[in-house]
């Protein structure tokens, strides 16, 4: 008789070490990011102001319609998880998301406009900070433990893969405007000090939910996106905003190899394609593209132009251009980008790299006060 997935699960998460023919459980992702990673959640959010939800967001992707993702056609995630062997989480709030369909392809909870802090991004309205995506997480392992047992749920947690990518906004759309009163109450190092204190608050928190095999990635040359060279009386990247950037990266590389050397059976790895990227905006030609300064969406001469509409104009050739948006790459970058941290990663295919670890008996709780 054929097993369904929860039950076919169910038999290879209990039946350690025995072979069971025409089984097989699936390593899966749970992904905690913004708009870099989402995949639909704020779509869902019906008052969050950072959207993807209008053409021509998603042209290049299945069947060309607006699905949540903040880029022409798939992001770095989708594209590590599939040269992995890994399948697609679908977004939290996808309506069809059931146990069943988080057993065969985890979740994704990344939200655009979210950050490590809480306050960040906050003229959005809407969106999920990364406690409140933890917040989520601790939802999904009590649905999960309801369904297959406590024994069943630490395994297939503990082999799942957890990628957290998010940072930037905590500049650009906190730190870095005077708006918010970060802006003024931390300087650069202290700044810095702040978000890496959260962020290892935040990743132990995931630890003592089941994550075993955890991964943070860095940030990127933020001072060049479009919208900060547009901002910039010259046109040129910021080079603050790059430097608060590769700072953070200096900064996460540290906190996760002391996480990695001082928590048992976990792994915590960290990985960015700074230099790569910062290489593509200054030698565009050298990797295959024609326009590195300016987005591939726009709204003619008018800049910035927020978001992607209907009434934007589209470049020539899309493939050429490394910014999608005044915020987002590319299709193409991502890919380039993807293919970086694949390497810096060392995946392997199947993402199952290392052996689980049964998940503690308690968990602290992340305490987030939004939405």
């Amino acid at each position: 008789m054929k097993l369904n997935v929860r039950w076919s699960c169910l038999l290879c998460l209990v039946l350690i070490g025995i072979a069971i023919e025409g089984v097989q459980c699936k390593v899966v992702q749970f992904i905690f990011g913004d708009s870099l990673s989402d995949v639909g959640n704020n779509m869902y959010l019906s008052k969050s102001l950072a959207q993807a939800n209008l053409p021509f967001y998603g042209i290049d992707f299945g069947n060309g319609l607006p699905n949540g993702r903040f880029t022409n056609g798939r992001t770095v995630a989708d594209i590590i998880g599939d040269s992995t062997g890994l399948p697609r989480p679908p977004a939290f709030l996808d309506p069809s998301l059931t146990e069943d369909v988080i057993l065969e392809s985890g979740v994704n909870y990344a939200s655009g406009g979210g950050g490590i802090l809480n306050e960040t991004g906050g003229y959005f309205i809407q969106r999920f900070s990364l406690w409140k995506q933890i917040e989520l997480f601790r939802g999904t392992t009590e649905l999960i433990t309801n369904k297959l047992g406590k024994q069943a749920t630490d395994k297939f947690i503990g082999e799942a893969n957890f990628v957290v990518a998010l940072g930037s906004n905590d500049f650009i759309n906190n730190y870095l405007m005077p708006v918010y009163s970060d802006s003024w109450k931390y300087n650069d190092q202290t700044f810095a000090r702040y978000l890496m204190e959260t962020l290892q608050n935040q990743l132990l928190v995931l630890h003592n939910l089941g994550a075993r095999k955890l991964m943070v990635f860095g940030l990127g040359p933020m001072g060049c996106i479009p919208l900060q060279r547009v901002l910039s009386t010259t046109g040129q990247c910021q080079e603050r905003a790059n430097k608060l950037a590769m700072s953070f990266n200096k900064a996460a590389s540290q906190l996760l190899a002391n996480l990695d050397s001082r928590v048992p059976n976990a792994s915590f790895k960290f990985g960015d394609a700074y230099d790569v990227v910062d290489n593509v905006i200054r030698n565009p030609n050298n990797y295959g593209f024609d326009n590195a300064d300016s987005p591939c969406c726009s709204f003619g001469r008018i800049r910035p132009a927020l978001t992607c509409l209907p009434a934007s104009t589209l470049c020539s050739d899309r493939s050429k251009y490394v910014f999608w948006d005044e915020y987002h790459p590319s299709d193409s970058a991502n890919q380039l980008i993807a293919n970086e941290l694949i390497k810096k990663f060392g995946f392997l295919a199947g993402g199952n790299s290392s052996a689980p670890v049964p998940a503690p008996e308690s968990a602290i709780a992340p305490s987030p006060d939004e939405e």
